[in-house]
């Protein structure tokens, strides 16, 4: 039986929430009762009520205008998920070209940055806040022929254990989540070789599912959560070591 929050009162803003652990996100989310806007390249196929905005999170103007939209049209957001992301060519470090490193770091960074600082006004005043970044056990231990992304999720740790503590007594709470390879389209651009070698990295042997990130992700976004925040929690299937 999954667990499931109450969200009935909460609005959530999922940015790459069309697919993926967004998607798995959002269907968490939409079944606690929440009101849900997903931010998306291609937002299609999106759940009949979720509000679709297309647009670049790698656009610090159009990160602020998704939220701007949201609280224009549900009057407030209680919620965000940060899930867009790119796993990057599997490429080792001398063949990674300047352009590779910044289109990397400009969707799983910067993107996961605009979109955190942009709610905070809103959240603040509102005096409550929960803010859920997708990082990734590559942030923690890194991984082969993955610099630009080991390196650009371990910022994500970084910028969300900053974020936490800037925030401290403004009712919001912010955390991240470090998944090891879960089953995704970000596989669809890694190597085989590359897959292998991450799933030999897991205890449980195998890859994860979007659904096992999203029920964590669920309760850090709840209510539930009171006393966690600049924190970083693992769903490596055994993988993590600190």
């Amino acid at each position: 039986m999954t667990n499931v929050y109450d969200f009935s009162k909460r609005v959530a803003l999922v940015t790459g929430g069309a697919s993926g652990i967004g998607a798995a996100c959002v269907s968490r989310l939409l079944a606690g009762g929440a009101r849900v806007a997903v931010f998306d390249l291609d937002p299609k196929g999106l759940p009949d009520g979720v509000l679709g905005i297309a647009g670049d999170v790698t656009r610090s103007a159009e990160a602020t205008g998704a939220v701007e939209v949201v609280e224009r049209e549900f009057h407030r957001l209680d919620i965000l998920v940060c899930s867009a992301g790119v796993g990057g060519d599997s490429l080792h470090t001398d063949e990674v070209d300047d352009a590779e490193w910044r289109r990397v770091h400009a969707v799983n960074l910067d993107g996961t940055f605009y979109f955190n600082r942009a709610v905070i006004p809103g959240m603040r005043e509102r005096g409550y806040g929960r803010i859920v970044n997708i990082a990734s056990i590559a942030g923690k231990e890194g991984n082969p022929m993955a610099a630009a992304y080991s390196s650009s999720k371990a910022a994500v740790i970084g910028l969300t254990k900053a974020v936490g503590k800037d925030v401290v007594g403004t009712g919001i709470l912010v955390n991240c989540v470090a998944p090891a390879v879960i089953h995704t389209p970000i596989l669809d651009q890694l190597s085989q070789q590359h897959i292998d070698y991450m799933v030999s990295k897991i205890p449980l042997g195998r890859v994860g599912q979007p659904d096992e990130v999203a029920a964590l992700v669920a309760w850090l976004a709840s209510a539930d959560m009171t006393f966690s925040t600049a924190a970083t929690f693992d769903v490596s299937g055994g993988r993590a070591t600190f």
